[in-house]
């Protein structure tokens, strides 16, 4: 992972361990700066990527499990400190002030860098330990996700494009996936703007995964 996003602007990982105030305050972030609802998620029974909810592509591996109180935005640290336990990861429920576009992580640079360049507006961008990059959209994406592909031309099943809506999580950076590492920002949110309508980012991203698909294709034939 290291490599792949080597010559990107992550956001620095500072120190490797992180106290739990720093975690917090991150968090308080979150609620206060960006007015972003939590959720007090259950630490990790075991290490790997599978969760046992069964999604396919899951941004939460074994954290949401066992999912405590949702908290509104708007909380500061000393209340955040209050409410989760200590050693419970923090998590975004999706679905509410976002939705998230879930993709490999190598056509997702692809189509970030071809995003950018073309001046469209980006949403913040998590890049997953897991090999994922994961694009923060308008709420309500992912129940109209199979209309806007198909409207597009997208509509292939094999494409490994995913949305997570309400109902899903997001590890909170810098929350790690077990032995992975943390989850880290490529693009942190900016001030004041809201999460991009998706039709803005998916053709570019739909064509990168299909481009990606078709190489690993030939190469294995």
């Amino acid at each position: 992972m290291d490599k792949l996003f080597g010559t990107l602007r992550l956001t620095p990982l500072g120190a490797r361990r992180r106290t739990r105030p720093t975690a917090l305050q991150t968090a308080a972030e979150y609620s206060g700066r960006w007015g972003w609802t939590l959720a007090v998620g259950s630490p990790t029974a075991r290490p790997g990527t599978a969760c046992d909810c069964g999604a396919a592509r899951c941004a939460a591996p074994n954290l949401h499990l066992r999912v405590g109180p949702v908290i509104a935005p708007g909380a500061t640290a000393a209340e955040l400190a209050a409410r989760c336990p200590e050693g419970a990861p923090l998590l975004l429920p999706t679905g509410h002030q976002f939705d998230v576009l879930d993709v490999p992580a190598q056509p997702g640079l692809q189509a970030l860098v071809r995003l950018e360049r073309m001046g469209t507006q980006v949403g913040p961008v998590l890049a997953s330990p897991a090999g994922r990059l994961l694009l923060f959209v308008a709420p309500g994406t992912a129940e109209r996700l199979p209309d806007l592909l198909y409207r597009m031309g997208w509509d292939d099943a094999s494409l490994d494009l995913a949305c997570h809506g309400l109902g899903s999580y997001l590890a909170a950076p810098p929350t790690p996936l077990g032995p992975l590492g943390p989850m880290r920002w490529l693009r942190r949110p900016a001030a004041d703007t809201a999460p991009p309508e998706a039709r803005l980012l998916l053709g570019t991203l739909a064509y990168a995964c299909h481009r990606t698909r078709d190489r690993e294709t030939e190469f294995a034939s």
